[in-house]
């Protein structure tokens, strides 16, 4: 058994999420999860709201509340959000909790005492009208490099390079528009040159895995060639403070929201520890060597997790051209993988919150549920390349694999079993036709298995699929409706026997894509209790003095009694009562009203 971190990137607080999002971190991360247990290893699955930096002083500011109570509003709606898709998380937290707070101080100490921050001046850009700092993502201007229009202050999405505000030709505020200001102050820059070494020597080391997605190894070797220092501090009000006595000589400034998001990684582990009332336990996946680690996210992330994390950790183990020694952590554990999905798009555009063209995910769920979302991104998500959601695509998959594949394959073994015999029969002798059936259902549980592990979940599903497809076309071929009379009654049997065993371990395969549904078609073929544990929200208190007396919601669940990998044995004699539809069957006339409700947004 080995302890497996499933690391998956922290949703900005800054509204609901939308299909784009949860393409690329929420459903591919809990497919691999739920398999990783059901493998048998020990899984910390972790996350939380992320809700520093000066977008959320913005936002708020725009509807009259204060930064606190606009986070406090959308981690709610967020947690709910991603428990209702199905995400199987030991803990969903949020950054604004005093304990990642002290998670976040004392790894800035043990940086800074180590040598790897140094104090520099730094052009930072000013809202005009307000003064105000502007975040290097609320400016947009020109690359410098590639020439894209749409480059961001802090990384431009189409060449992938790093950049300051600085450094856009006509830069602009994203918020009103206006030509940012620029001034010189002092910030804390995290030394990326004096890692750069350790860095390389790392991701060489992950490419001669030859685990990774060629395209994030890629694009990971090459940000090396252009690194430089990196502000880790901000001029702004909303964040955490600098720890001891810098916080009083530098009243003003914050830790920059993408030094203490990453963090989170860690303060998550250690605040899911301390509920359980074992402070240390988080250690087991964070210091042993032999543990693992994987990070899912979208590829606007790359960076912050292939370099700047990974830079803060040996920064703090005192791995770099400066030395030093690790702080009351220890020396942490380097990703095992950054497992980064590319971009979905909608009818061919990029989604957009600020105009309208989105598709939220409390929408979807609440119009279709989650088994048709997740066997979407499953199937057709951003995994290695780009990729486009069309409501036309979305009702065809729905119906021609959900509902008229698996939904189908379950709903007539059940109908024919309870029609016949009320249960589960007993078989008789096996023929040839039986037997090969049995073996390409069992041999599904490899080809899937090694998929899953190697988070390749487009080709995992396929298989899977493919293997329903092998047992309707047993049905076909042995044609149990048509065997009648006494004569043909232990033959009836023993198809049907065949075929809700074989049912029974599809279901058990496609449970990580489908765990709401694998719930249903258990109980559907005659099983008791729930076969795939669900996450809950649950109100929690803080755990430190200064928010003890502070409630919020987590995600959080019990995931011990996760079925194995493996074929079971169905229970002759179980009752089988006539099932219901597993998964609705979607009108054509969805994709109309889905494409006049984005052209009325």
């Amino acid at each position: 058994m080995t302890k497996i971190l499933s690391a998956v990137a922290w949703p900005y607080a800054n509204g609901p999420r939308h299909l784009g999002h949860v393409a690329g971190f929420g459903v591919p991360s809990d497919v691999f999860s739920r398999y990783m247990r059901m493998a048998g290893h020990d899984v910390l699955m972790v996350s939380g709201s992320d809700e520093h930096g000066t977008p959320i002083l913005v936002l708020a500011d725009k509807e009259g509340v204060t930064p606190q109570e606009f986070v406090d509003r959308n981690h709610a709606i967020i947690a709910n959000e991603l428990a209702d898709l199905g995400c199987s998380y030991d803990l969903y937290t949020r950054t604004t909790t005093a304990n990642h707070e002290h998670v976040v101080q004392e790894m800035f100490s043990r940086c800074l005492d180590n040598g790897y921050f140094v104090v520099q001046q730094q052009l930072v850009a000013l809202e005009p009208s307000t003064g105000r700092t502007l975040p290097d993502r609320y400016i947009e201007g020109t690359c410098p490099i590639c020439g894209y229009e749409e480059a961001r202050g802090d990384q431009c999405d189409n060449c992938g390079n790093q950049l300051e505000p600085s450094d856009l030709k006509n830069p602009r505020s994203k918020v009103t528009g206006a030509t940012p200001e620029f001034t010189e102050t002092d910030h804390y820059f995290l030394d990326l040159p004096a890692l750069a070494d350790s860095l390389r020597e790392w991701l060489d080391g992950r490419e001669a895995s030859g685990t990774w997605r060629p395209n994030v190894i890629k694009f990971s070797l090459n940000i090396l060639d252009e690194i430089r220092p990196r502000a880790m501090t901000r001029d702004i009000d909303w964040g955490i403070p600098l720890p001891g006595d810098l916080a009083t000589r530098y009243p003003g400034k914050r830790l920059y929201v993408w030094f203490d998001a990453v963090i989170g990684y860690l303060s998550a582990s250690i605040e899911w520890a301390r509920r359980l009332g074992d402070d240390e336990r988080w250690r087991d996946w964070w210091n042993a060597e032999d543990a693992q680690s994987y990070y899912f996210m979208g590829k606007d992330n790359i960076t912050f997790h292939s370099q700047i994390w990974p830079a803060e950790l040996l920064a703090y183990a005192g791995r770099g051209a400066k030395g030093g020694e690790p702080g009351t952590f220890g020396a942490l554990n380097l990703p095992t993988e950054v497992v980064s999905s590319e971009y979905l798009t909608m009818e061919g555009k990029q989604f957009s919150t600020s105009r309208g063209y989105v598709i939220h995910i409390r929408d979807v769920l609440e119009r279709y549920g989650p088994d048709p979302i997740r066997y979407f991104i499953c199937a057709a998500g951003p995994e290695n390349q780009d990729s486009n959601f069309t409501w036309a695509e979305f009702v065809q998959r729905n119906n021609s694999e959900l509902v008229a594949g698996w939904g189908n394959l379950v709903n007539r073994t059940g109908a024919m079993i309870a029609k016949n015999f009320g249960e589960i029969p007993q078989p008789g002798a096996l023929e040839p036709v039986d037997e090969a059936v049995r073996a390409a259902t069992l041999a599904a549980f490899d080809t899937v298995g090694d998929l899953l592990a190697k988070q390749r979940v487009k080709a995992a599903i396929n298989e899977a699929m493919k293997a329903v497809g092998d047992v309707n076309k047993y049905v076909s071929d042995t044609e149990p409706f048509k065997l009648k009379g006494d004569d043909q009654r232990e033959r009836l049997a023993t198809v049907l026997h065949t075929l809700i065993q074989c049912v029974s371990d599809l279901n058990t395969i496609l449970a990580p894509f489908l765990p709401h549904a694998s719930n249903r078609v258990h109980a559907f073929i005659g099983g008791e209790g729930e076969f795939m544990p669900m996450p809950v929200v649950r109100d929690v208190q803080g755990l430190d003095d200064a928010d003890r007396d502070r409630t919020y919601p987590v995600i959080t669940g019990e995931y011990t009694a996760t079925p194995r990998w493996e074929s079971r044995p169905v229970t002759v004699g179980a009752p089988i009562a006539k099932p219901t539809g597993v998964f609705a069957k979607l009108d054509e006339s969805v994709v109309a009203e889905e494409l006049d409700r984005l052209q009325q947004s």
